[in-house]
């Protein structure tokens, strides 16, 4: 009797076919767009800023798991550069696509055209924005939302969906910014003007009503560039929030007046469901949350952000939780939600300390480490300039891209000496200003083996000014890594290495540093290219507070030439 086992030929056959279907529910998203100047509204105070297609904030990209997405980006910006900085997306095979100034591409010039092709490779909540200069904190920002793939179903359901990016606006330009940053003495330009919900908010009046103390029921109304985002919900119905913090200075706290949030998505990965009150998003962050719209559905509810580990000397940026069908122009008769206070740092901690990752998704953390860097966080003086350093380097990007010059072997791009990989915890006093506070400029890179399990350990310390330590939330280009441990104090390896965990840490791309402590990840360098590390407060990484990984650089083919005519590549480009 024949053996009713498929062939060999049978089992290839049936390989092509999934691949067929797979590859017929992936599709290639093209999107094209101008980046230009745009008189706009904000927070109804008319300011110029950086826009796409003529709009603010930037279009949202949608797109399911395994699209590839196409941006043809034509800079009509006519003094600058431009590049977008896909946040979140780890760019596997396609590293010149991060679009990161400097260490993966050149920026590209006034009236020149430049491709994003990528592959959307996983599920999650992204954004995008501009990383050249500062043109992120000028209004260069919109989300990416990547749904699960076609026949995939989440691990949790809703009704409907929301999706909001979250940023601070100044009145002053970022080029007064720059000049305070780079000036001696330093000049600061103060904290943000507003907060804006998905773009929006309201400068120097109230949304408040007058019974709540406000001063002014109906300010705003008119102005639909400023006018209050809203969130039209049905009762009885659950519906997912998507949050992205796009703020270039501020660490927020997110509330729904009345409301219960159960978080269960952060930085693109799905962690064990939380139930909270309230959220704090620090700048590169993205959650989701589920919320039930379970409270009176005769009354509108007020969406708050609030700022977060610093004097907050901006107001709230407010929203409406509009309950169908009372009238979304309808505002709370109440006074909008309170956050915990600005300092309460214990409060933050421990919210961190709870968001684990959820059983059964997600790749294991590897239970070694190859390597482990230490990362001092200070702010030191250059010539008598205020910088920021890591392990006393202040980092200046270099003119030829970090990734062509290790690609091509540039000998004269950048510094090729080992990036200091610690500091002297003995000789080092975290708790106070430093004794030497002179620092150094430096652009060498950490090298490290291709797919090495590597610890990192960033450490805070005071800076300049007594009795004062920092918020920093770190972002990692090109991968997710384990949030292992949070501490408190310098960080002490015979003892603080136990505290780590290896059970259930959640997977993120940016994790924030507190003040006067430490914290510690892992990632496994297994995507070739060169990757930015760095804090993700603008005016902290224009002033020096970032690093650069290399891994894997043998392993790249050849990559597109567009976008490297900068620097030392001039020289060989065809």
């Amino acid at each position: 009797m024949d053996s009713c086992r498929p062939s060999i030929c049978s089992f290839l056959l049936i390989l092509f076919l999934l691949a067929l279907v797979q590859t017929a529910f992936c599709r290639t998203r093209h999107y094209k767009w101008q980046v230009n100047y745009l008189f706009w509204s904000p927070d109804c105070v008319e300011s110029v800023l950086v826009a796409i297609n003529g709009g603010f904030p930037g279009p949202t990209i949608r797109a399911e798991a395994g699209d590839t997405i196409v941006v043809e980006l034509e800079n009509k910006l006519p003094t600058e550069g431009v590049v977008i900085h896909w946040h979140g997306i780890r760019q596997r095979g396609t590293p010149w696509a991060d679009g990161t100034a400097s260490v993966t591409q050149c920026a590209i010039n006034p009236d020149e055209t430049y491709v994003y092709k990528f592959l959307a490779d996983k599920p999650g909540t992204y954004f995008y924005h501009g990383h050249y200069g500062m043109q992120r904190s000028a209004g260069l920002y919109g989300l990416l939302i990547v749904d699960v793939a076609k026949g995939e179903k989440e691990p949790f359901s809703y009704d409907g969906e929301f999706d909001i990016i979250l940023s601070d606006w100044w009145h002053k330009n970022i080029y007064e910014q720059m000049t305070g940053l780079y000036s001696k003495p330093f000049r600061w330009i103060g904290e943000p003007q507003s907060l804006l919900i998905a773009g929006r908010g309201q400068y120097n009046c109230s949304l408040v009503s007058a019974e709540a103390g406000g001063i002014n029921a109906n300010c705003n109304k008119t102005n639909q560039q400023c006018a209050p985002f809203v969130l039209s919900v049905e009762s009885g119905k659950t519906y997912r929030l998507r949050i992205a913090s796009a703020t270039a200075l501020s660490s927020l706290n997110f509330i729904i007046e009345g409301h219960k949030l159960l978080l269960v998505e952060a930085g693109g990965n799905y962690i064990e469901p939380l139930e909270v009150e309230n959220v704090d998003i620090y700048s590169g962050q993205t959650y989701s949350f589920l919320v039930k719209a379970d409270q009176d559905p005769s009354k509108n509810y007020w969406v708050a952000v609030n700022v977060r580990g610093r004097r907050p000397n901006t107001p709230p940026g407010l929203a409406i939780f509009n309950y169908i069908p009372t009238r979304p122009t309808s505002r709370p008769s109440t006074a909008p939600p309170a956050s915990p206070a600005w300092n309460d740092f214990a409060y933050s901690k421990a919210f961190a300390n709870k968001i684990v990752a959820r059983d059964g998704f997600g790749p294991r953390v590897p239970l070694k480490s190859d390597r482990a860097i230490v990362l001092l966080n200070t702010q030191n003086y250059i010539d008598g300039y205020i910088k920021w350093a890591i392990n006393n380097v202040s980092l200046v990007l270099p003119a030829t891209p970090y990734m062509a010059s290790l690609k091509y072997k540039l000998s004269n791009a950048f510094d090729h000496r080992a990036a200091p990989e610690t500091y002297s915890p003995n000789s080092y006093d975290i708790m106070r200003p430093p004794s030497n506070p002179n620092a150094a400029t430096g652009n060498s890179i950490y090298s490290l083996d291709f797919n090495a399990t590597v610890d990192l350990v960033l450490q805070n310390a005071n800076i300049l000014m007594p009795n004062s330590s920092d918020i920093h939330p770190w972002h990692l280009h090109g991968h997710d890594f384990w949030v292992l441990a949070y501490g408190n104090g310098a960080f002490n390896p015979s003892e603080d290495f136990r505290k780590f965990n290896l059970r259930n840490p959640a997977l993120q791309n940016t994790v924030v540093l507190f003040p006067y402590g430490w914290t510690a990840i892992r990632f496994v360098a297994d995507n070739a290219g060169a990757w930015a590390f760095h804090c993700h407060i603008e005016p902290h990484l224009h002033m020096g507070m970032g690093v650069v990984f290399a891994e894997g650089i043998e392993k790249l083919g050849k990559f597109p030439i567009s976008g490297l005519g900068c620097g030392e590549t001039k020289r060989w480009l065809p």
